[in-house]
C-alpha cells in the first residue's frame, strides 16, 4: 500500500488559514524523497520477505534431505526419481532468494557467507566423481587422498585449487543425483547402482547425504540471519541502519541480479560460448526454471508482495516521486519475467553448434538478456529518483 494521508476539516477554516494549509502541502510535496516512514516501511517488508522466502527455501530443502534419505536407505529407480524430484522443487523456492545477494549481506558477506558453499558454478564433474572416460576421478574415488569423508572434508575442498573445484552446494547435489548430462534430449543419467553395486558406492551414498545436510545447514543460517526477535542477527543491523543505505542495498540487489548476475553471468555467457558447462543448472536441465526463479525474485522486491508477506515494495517508494517511471519499470520486469517463461526448456538446445542466432530459442534467450539489460537501466534511474545512489555491473 502506498502512503495516504487523509485530511479531516472539523471547523471552518479562515481564507488566510486555508493559504497556509495549501503553502504547506506545495511545499512538501517538493521536499525531494519519499516519505521516512514509508522508506522505513519498505525495509521493514523487506526484511519479512527475505525471512519469509529463506523460510520456505529451508523447508523444501529439509524434504529434499529427507527424499535423499530415503533413497540412500533402499536405494530404487522409484526413490531416486522421487529424490529428483525434491531437488527440482527445492530449486525452485531457493531460486527467488537470489536477490538478497550483491550488497555484502549474510548470504554473500566477505568475512563468512556461505554462498560460495551454496549455489558456486559452473562445477568441474570430475572433482567430485567419476566421469566419461575417468572412471578413477574425485573425491568419491580416491579414499586414499580423502579416507573419510564429512562436512569438515566437503567445506573444506571447496574451490580448493580453483573455482570450479566445487565440492558442496545445490549444483553437487544435483550432479551426485543425475551424473553428467550427455543426453541430448534430456538431463543426465546417472544410474542407481552407483548407489548399490557399482565402485565406490558406500563413499558416495556418504557424500550424498553429507553435503545435503551442509545445504539445509547453511539455509538454515539464512533463516536465522533474517528472523525476527533476535537484537543480535542481521535482520536486527539491517533495520536499524539509515533507511537510505538500507534502500541503497535493497535496490543494489536487485539491480545486479538483473543485469550483471542474470543478463551477464547466467545468460550472456552461455549464450556466447555455447557451452553446456556455462549454463547454471546443466546436469537436471533445469537452467530456464533458474532463470525464471531469479527473475521473479526481482518481481517480488519490486512489488513487496512475497505470498504469505505482503506490504510495500520498492514500487511504492518511485511511485511517491514519479508515477509514471514506476508504472514503467513495472511493465518492464513483468516483460522480463514473461520473456523468461517462454524459453523453450531444456536451456542446452539453444548453446548447441550448428543452431542459428535466429532458431525462435536463440532469439528467446536474447530477448529475456535484453528485457534484463533495459530494465537495469530503469532501475537505475528509479534509484536516483528516490535519491539514492547504487553502482551495478
Amino acid at each position: 500500500m502506498r502512503a495516504r494521508e487523509e485530511w479531516s476539516m472539523r471547523k471552518l477554516v479562515t481564507f488566510p488559514m486555508l493559504l497556509a494549509v495549501v503553502g504547506g502541502l506545495v511545499a512538501a510535496c517538493g521536499s525531494g524523497g519519499p516519505d521516512d516512514d514509508l522508506k522505513r516501511d519498505v525495509v521493514r517488508n523487506y526484511a519479512d520477505g527475505a525471512h519469509a522466502m529463506y523460510a520456505k527455501s529451508l523447508a523444501s530443502a529439509e524434504a529434499l534431505d529427507a527424499a535423499i534419505d530415503r533413497f540412500l536407505a533402499s536405494p530404487s529407480e522409484v526413490r531416486l526419481d522421487a529424490a529428483k524430484r525434491a531437488w527440482l522443487l527445492a530449486r525452485d523456492d531457493y531460486g527467488p532468494t537470489e536477490v538478497y545477494r550483491f550488497y555484502d549481506g549474510p548470504i554473500d558477506n566477505a568475512e563468512d557467507g556461505p554462498e560460495g558453499l551454496v549455489n558456486a558454478w559452473p562445477l568441474d564433474e570430475a572433482y567430485i566423481d567419476y566421469v566419461e572416460g575417468d572412471p578413477d576421478a574425485g573425491i568419491v574415488n580416491n579414499p586414499g587422498d580423502s579416507p573419510a569423508i564429512d562436512a569438515d572434508l566437503i567445506v573444506s575442498l571447496n574451490e580448493e585449487g580453483g573455482e570450479e573445484n566445487v565440492s558442496t552446494g545445490w549444483h553437487a547435489i544435483e550432479f551426485l543425483l543425475w551424473g553428467q548430462d550427455l543426453n541430448d534430449d534430456g538431463p543426465g543419467l546417472r544410474p542407481v547402482e552407483d548407489y548399490t553395486t557399482n565402485a565406490n558406492a558406500d563413499r558416495r551414498s556418504t557424500y550424498l547425504a553429507t553435503v545435503s545436510d551442509v545445504l539445509v545447514r547453511h539455509l538454515r543460517e539464512m533463516v536465522d540471519a533474517w528472523a525476527p526477535g533476535d537484537s543480535t542477527n542481521y535482520r536486527a543491523e539491517f533495520l536499524s541502519v539509515d533507511p537510505d543505505e538500507a534502500l541503497r542495498r535493497i535496490v543494489t540487489g536487485i539491480g545486479e541480479m538483473s543485469r550483471g548476475e542474470l543478463a551477464g553471468e547466467r545468460m550472456a555467457v552461455a549464450y556466447e560460448t555455447r557451452s553446456q558447462e556455462d549454463e547454471h543448472s546443466c546436469f537436471a536441465d533445469n537452467t530456464t526454471a533458474d532463470i525464471i526463479a531469479n527473475a521473479h525474485g526481482v518481481w517480488l522486491v519490486y512489488t513487496g508482495d512475497y505470498g504469505t508477506v505482503n506490504g510495500p515494495g520498492v514500487r511504492d517508494l518511485i511511485a511517491a516521486e514519479d508515477e509514471e517511471l514506476a508504472q514503467q519499470l513495472e511493465d518492464e520486469i513483468r516483460r522480463s519475467v514473461a520473456l523468461a517463461r517462454a524459453i523453450p526448456a531444456p536451456f542446452d538446445q539453444h548453446l548447441r553448434e550448428g543452431v542459428s542466432d535466429a532458431d525462435p530459442g536463440r532469439q528467446a534467450v536474447l530477448s529475456t538478456i535484453v528485457a534484463l539489460e533495459n530494465q537495469t537501466d530503469t532501475i537505475v534511474s528509479a534509484a536516483e529518483a528516490i535519491g539514492i545512489t547504487i553502482s551495478v555491473s
